[in-house]
């Protein structure tokens, strides 16, 4: 499972995060696409880059499978696990931009600026359920895409290309995202405040400490509640203003829904957890993650590589 989450500094600035939950990893690494980078889409052909982008992923056959990535311009996409709900087109669709579901991170930071532009070209938009290849099957995802001033869900269901304007810039997994949004209304009772004294005839009370307006927040590892536990965080966490305050607050956020090994168990009998943290600061052009095993942040700055090059970098 993963959860997704954006906002923006007091400029501005977006920084984008995600948690990637899952039992094991995949030999996951930071990579950098320059802009000089060509790659040959499944249905759409040669296609050279424009930006740079950084974010984590692998490469398969020169192709980087993004997990989550951004671009120069501060536009940023993640892709969360939707078993059970995505539902892609078996075979390219005549008329219509096709798009290899592992390709469409990188398609998307490749060739948009901002999220109203990506709005703009997914109605003509077809996802198609090609592998990489056989070694590497497809995956089941929707995805969170966001800039500096807003984000959008995108999801391909049986229902075809479904895109939601996404009002608490927060991604969990399945359901769907509407079925998330209306789920919040069963916690609209949650705050942030301090309760006054409250008297009962002539008993006098006042809470214990701080967070009481908060009981009933779910805890659990459930997509559900994390959805409903992150939106709160992001709601009620201020707005900060330097780039350490930003990350700081980007990893916590994401740190108060990260799932801890033995907590949740698979239909398999592995346990979940978040694999990694990862998140991308439009501010500095800059990719942060920490791991399971090494919580310390890490960062890597796009202006530390030659960006003009044609050659992948993995980091």
């Amino acid at each position: 499972m993963c959860t997704g989450v954006r906002f923006s500094d007091d400029k501005g600035n977006m920084y984008f995060g995600r948690n990637l939950d899952w039992s094991t990893g995949y030999g996951q690494k930071v990579v950098v696409t320059p802009r000089g980078y060509k790659y040959k889409s499944a249905f759409l052909g040669e296609m050279a880059n424009s930006p740079a982008l950084i974010g984590m992923g692998i490469v398969v056959e020169n192709m980087p499978l993004y997990f989550d990535c951004a671009n120069e311009h501060g536009l940023a996409i993640a892709g969360l696990n939707f078993p059970g709900y995505a539902a892609y087109e078996k075979d390219a669709v005549k008329d219509r931009t096709n798009v290899a579901a592992y390709e469409f991170p990188l398609w998307v930071a490749l060739n948009f600026k901002t999220v109203a532009e990506v709005k703009r070209a997914l109605a003509n938009v077809a996802i198609v359920a090609k592998p990489v290849n056989p070694q590497y099957p497809v995956s089941e995802l929707h995805w969170l895409i966001g800039d500096g001033k807003q984000s959008i869900v995108v999801e391909y269901t049986v229902a075809g290309m479904e895109i939601y304007d996404n009002a608490v810039d927060i991604l969990t997994n399945q359901p769907g995202y509407g079925w998330h949004k209306e789920n919040l209304r069963n916690y609209m009772n949650l705050f942030p405040q301090m309760p006054k004294e409250v008297k009962w005839r002539e008993a006098s009370m006042v809470p214990f400490g701080s967070g009481s307006l908060m009981r009933g927040i779910p805890g659990g590892f459930y997509s559900t509640d994390r959805f409903v536990r992150a939106a709160y965080l992001n709601t009620h966490y201020p707005v900060q203003a330097d780039e350490a305050s930003n990350v700081s607050r980007l990893f916590h956020t994401l740190a108060g829904v990260a799932m801890i090994d033995g907590g949740a168990q698979m239909g398999d009998g592995a346990y979940e957890k978040t694999v990694y943290t990862g998140g991308y600061s439009a501010a500095t052009k800059t990719y942060y993650y920490n791991t399971y095993e090494d919580p310390a942040i890490k960062s890597v700055a796009m202006k530390d590589h030659d960006l003009d090059s044609a050659e992948l970098m993995v980091v």
